[in-house]
């Protein structure tokens, strides 16, 4: 079966960096676009970034522009998630998700598998 697995959270502090990364199997993965998304306690899911099959094309929410880079690699079946300049309001569980749609897909409806999360906390 279709397995997305996430890694690379922790607790940091404002203003340094980490690099979330998801490894995906049971799936033809460069087949797939692949997205990040994320949610806050008591908030909805939402579009991080997203990364088209062939990596050509990408698309990033305004709130991450700039800082956030998505990144994929069709033989090792990952896809990464570079994260710059992290503020407070970028705490949240971070989702890695798999969509067939052909193009770098901003919508979580689209999406048809998940990871099971993991957890960024960035302090002041």
């Amino acid at each position: 079966q279709v397995q997305l697995v996430e890694s690379g959270g922790g607790l940091v502090q404002a203003g340094v960096s980490l690099r979330l990364s998801c490894a995906a199997s049971g799936l033809t993965f460069s087949s797939y676009t692949m997205g990040w998304f994320r949610q806050a306690p008591g908030k909805e899911r939402e579009f991080v970034a997203a990364i088209s099959w062939s990596g050509k094309s990408t698309d990033y929410a305004d709130s991450v522009k700039g800082r956030f880079t998505i990144s994929r690699d069709n033989f090792k079946n990952t896809v990464d998630l570079q994260m710059n300049s992290l503020q407070p309001e970028d705490t949240a569980e971070y989702y890695c998700g798999a969509t067939p749609r052909p193009y770098a897909s901003t919508w979580k409806s689209d999406y048809d598998y998940w990871g099971q999360g993991t957890q960024v906390t960035v302090s002041s």
